[in-house]
């Protein structure tokens, strides 16, 4: 892992809403409005300090400590524990301000400074207590071993184990800090009691700018500011001037463009004007005053000087000194030793005197031992002495050899790297080998919210317990669904977005809306939150998940059958579009208009007739009816069509009229006799011959010609009559009409005489018709008795039944009072079986429906058994 502080890939927040849902961090949905959101004032508290820092380092420490705080994520470096509330703690005070567990920070220093004295005492050195120090776990600043923590006390310093107080900053006094400012600027720090550095100083001062033109009041702390004007300050060459925005420090060289000589003036060039003095190439090369030889310097701008061969010279060894000799003249060799110290330090230079440098290498043979003491041997003086033996003492970090060979004992420390697993489990230990616990990871991890606004920093090692902090900042993902415009925003977060708690209050086709919760389309997921990513492919869902469909409408409606029967409507949900029949006729008019459906209700299919404009249905019966409509002119026969619309077709049929006197039938076609009127009716049916109707007041036929009603005048009958006395001796004939007067004279009505009788004993008997009847008396009484007998058998036959019936009755009376008890006893024991056999069935039946039962119960309890022994 890179050696920076790992954090994890943040992205522009979106905008501030006015109003913040609180569904996301496991907030509490009853806590939702805004008037119960606990805000985050750490940014009110520290923003006058910052809208006038330019550097928002200490400030950002301290807020990043106070956020750390408040969500339980101070770690201690060395334990990787977390740091409580009442735990005892000590701060670094000089440049991380580091929290760590007292008794951690005690121990820490303790194994320092133990392994520093065994250090020294290994290299036989007396340690000093100011040579013992120990290393600030995190920034690595070292204290010496009397600074070693001892007390518990606040981040001020002034007060001694702190008492915890939910109401104050853990591990502070809760009074103000009172430290004085950097840079020694007279004041004091006026926050309360606070870890990390103290901020700058906000009193306000009185000051000038960087280049001194504009005066000013500004913070105390930030004193020190520009203007953003012109410097104009008076550079260094004393003749150009700083062009520069005001600044801070030393004005840049000059930078202006010149012609300018070098220092000897034979070389003319154009450079800036900070580089104006420069030497050339050129050999000085002037003749010095000796006049013999020239000058060796470089470009130089002083004088040359003297000759220096010139006045006291010696031999090269320096052991014969001439005076007066000549400056071209050269020096003569002493012959004697040269004696000069060779570069050993230890030999001088064998050689007689001799003008150059002595020999490099001392070749004097001398015995020398080598490092570590173990081999000794003659050597020249500049080789040096070494032994193939391989030092087996143990490093200062206890886990490796030496190994070097001929080690002289003061081995070097270990060049290894230590490369052991850190307490955070994510990196190794970057120093060389060394005794003791490592050092703690330094590298710090950055947990931020999803979009990144609200951050704070752990120790590396801790970040797998943390949680992310809780931001104010709205979601940066829009819903999907139909209420983005009036859904009300949800805090940032990770993982999945909350549903939308709306109605959904899409419209159905039939007009209803729907009236459950939103179930519109999700937008993908926030990835979870995590610092490390995994290596396998995470099931990460990339996509949206697609909302589903509104369920089918509830609502309650009133739906007629489906032969739209009023007073039929049943309640049903709106999207059953479930036919149902109400078991009534249907009732709708046939095709043939005349009947209707006499079919249970069933599903129509109406139109309107373009012709007299009934709605008709078609899938009602075919009517097999034959026509019943009543035909015009009025006639008795039926229209022999089936049952149709319109009017019936005229009536063909013939139909058999007789004359009015009946001697003759007619046959006409019903349409043509029913179009008639009465009496043109009357006038075709007569035979236009004698009428044949016999009158009623004689035997006679009506003399008119065929007529209708009654025969006119019968009684003025010109028909002529024989009638006969009483013995039927005398006889006359009379006119018909004389006839009927004298039977009306007599009292008596012609229509009661038979037609054998009339006219039988109109005349009165003379003398001569009573001769006759006494000689023939006897006679006659033989004829009566004929008369009589032959009628008998006439009135028999014609009695016969009404006899028979009376018969009948008279045998049911004569039915003996035995016979009806007998059919009494014989009612009485059938009725009593009758009773018999249907006790006898019921209680049979009952005992085999028992039996039944408890089969079955049997058989299933031994089906039990079986599946659950």
């Amino acid at each position: 892992m890179s050696s920076s502080a790992t954090s994890i890939a943040t992205t522009p927040p979106p905008p501030q809403s006015p109003s913040l849902s609180s569904d996301s961090d496991n907030d509490s949905p009853n806590h939702s409005s805004h008037h119960h959101q606990h805000v985050d004032l750490s940014s009110s508290i520290f923003q006058s300090y910052l809208s006038h820092s330019s550097s928002q380092q200490d400030l950002i420490k301290i807020q990043s400590f106070l956020i750390s705080s408040r969500s339980g994520a101070l770690s201690c470096l060395i334990c990787l524990e977390r740091i409580k509330p009442t735990d005892p703690t000590w701060s670094c005070s000089s440049g991380c301000f580091a929290l760590f567990h007292l008794l951690c920070i005690q121990s820490w220093a303790h194994q320092s400074n133990t392994l520093a004295i065994s250090r020294a005492t290994s290299r036989a050195a007396i340690p000093d207590d100011n040579s013992i120090v120990w290393p600030c776990p995190k920034c690595r600043v070292e204290y010496p071993k009397s600074q070693t923590p001892k007390n518990y006390y606040c981040f001020c310093g002034k007060l001694e184990d702190p008492p915890s107080d939910p109401w104050i900053l853990p591990h502070s006094c809760g009074e103000i800090c009172g430290n004085a400012l950097r840079n020694n600027c007279g004041h004091f720090c006026l926050l309360l009691c606070h870890p990390g550095q103290c901020p700058s100083c906000p009193k306000l001062v009185k000051t000038k700018c960087f280049c001194g033109q504009l005066e000013d009041v500004k913070r105390c702390g930030f004193k020190n500011f520009s203007c953003n004007g012109g410097c104009r300050k008076l550079l260094e060459c004393g003749v150009h001037r700083c062009g520069e925005i005001c600044h801070e420090g030393d004005c840049s060289p000059c930078r202006e463009e010149g012609v300018y000589r070098c220092q000897c003036g034979r070389v003319k060039t154009e450079r800036q004007c900070c580089e104006r003095y420069f030497r050339c190439e050129i050999a000085c090369n002037k003749i010095l005053g000796c006049g013999k030889h020239v000058c060796e310097r470089g470009c130089h701008e002083d004088k040359c000087g003297e000759c220096p061969f010139q006045g006291k010279r010696t031999c090269p060894c320096g052991k014969r000194m001439y005076e007066g000799m000549a400056c071209d003249v050269t020096v003569p060799l002493c012959g004697a030793t040269c004696d000069k110290m060779l570069s050993c330090g230890f030999h001088r230079c064998p050689e007689r005197c001799h003008h150059g440098p002595c020999i490099k290498t001392c070749r004097t043979v001398v015995t020398k031992s080598c490092r570590c003491g173990s081999l000794k041997k003659k050597v020249p003086c500049y080789q040096d002495l070494t032994c193939e033996r391989k030092c087996q003492k143990m490093r200062d970090c206890g886990r490796h050899a030496c190994k070097r060979r001929c080690c002289d004992g003061d081995c070097p420390s270990c060049s290894e790297l230590c490369d052991r697993k850190l307490r955070c489990r994510n990196h190794k230990c970057p120093a060389p080998c060394h005794r003791g616990a490592c050092a703690p990871c330094p590298l710090t991890v950055s947990i931020s919210c999803s979009c990144g606004t609200t951050h704070f920093e752990v120790p590396c090692g801790t970040e797998a317990v943390q949680k992310p902090p809780k931001c104010p900042k709205p979601c940066r993902i829009a819903p999907l669904c139909r209420h983005a415009s009036s859904c009300k925003p949800h805090r940032c977060h990770y993982g999945a977005c909350p549903p939308c708690r709306l109605i959904c209050d899409g419209e159905y086709p039939c007009a209803h809306k729907c009236k459950l919760r939103c179930h519109g389309p999700i937008p993908s997921p926030i990835p979870e939150f995590t610092l490390k990513p995994k290596k396998k492919k995470s099931n990460y869902q990339t996509e949206p998940t697609p909302g589903s469909p509104c369920p089918p409408c509830p609502e309650l409606v009133l739906r007629s059958c489906v032969g739209h029967h009023i007073g039929a409507e049943r309640m049903m949900f709106c999207s059953n579009r479930a036919e149902f029949s109400c078991e009534n006729l249907c009732g709708s008019p046939l095709p043939c208009g005349n009947h209707y459906c006499t079919y249970v209700c069933h599903a129509l299919k109406c139109h309107t007739s373009k012709s007299d404009g009934i709605t008709r249905s078609e899938s009602c019966e075919k009517c097999t009816l034959p026509c019943e409509k009543g035909r015009h002119p009025t006639c008795p026969h039926p229209c022999p069509l089936p049952c149709h619309q319109g009017e019936c077709p005229p009536c063909k049929a013939l139909i058999k009229r007789s004359c009015h006197c009946g001697a003759m039938v007619h046959v006409f076609e019903c349409i043509y006799f029913n179009s008639m009127s009465k009496e043109e009716q009357m006038a075709v049916r007569s035979c236009r011959g004698p009428c044949h109707r016999k009158l009623p007041n004689c035997t006679h036929l009506c003399p008119e010609k065929c007529h209708p009603g009654p025969c006119p005048s019968p009684e003025k009958c010109s028909k002529k009559v024989t009638v006969r006395c009483g013995c039927q001796t005398l006889k006359k004939e009379w006119l018909c009409q004389d006839v009927q007067s004298a039977y009306r004279q007599a009292g008596c009505d012609p229509k009661d005489v038979s037609r054998n009788q009339y006219g039988f004993g109109l005349l009165p008997c003379d003398s001569v018709c009573k001769s006759k009847v006494k000689i023939s008396d006897a006679d006659l009484q033989l004829r009566k008795s004929k008369l009589v007998e032959e009628k008998e058998p006439d009135t028999v036959n014609n009695v016969s039944k009404r006899r028979r019936r009376r018969q009948r009755l008279q045998e049911d009376k004569n039915i003996s009072t035995l016979q009806k008890i007998v059919s009494a006893i014989r009612r009485l024991l059938l009725l009593l079986i009758i009773v018999v056999f249907v006790t006898a069935s019921a209680y049979f039946g009952y005992k085999c429906l028992m039996w039944l039962s408890d089969w079955m119960n049997e058989v299933e309890t031994q089906q039990r058994r079986r599946r659950y022994p």
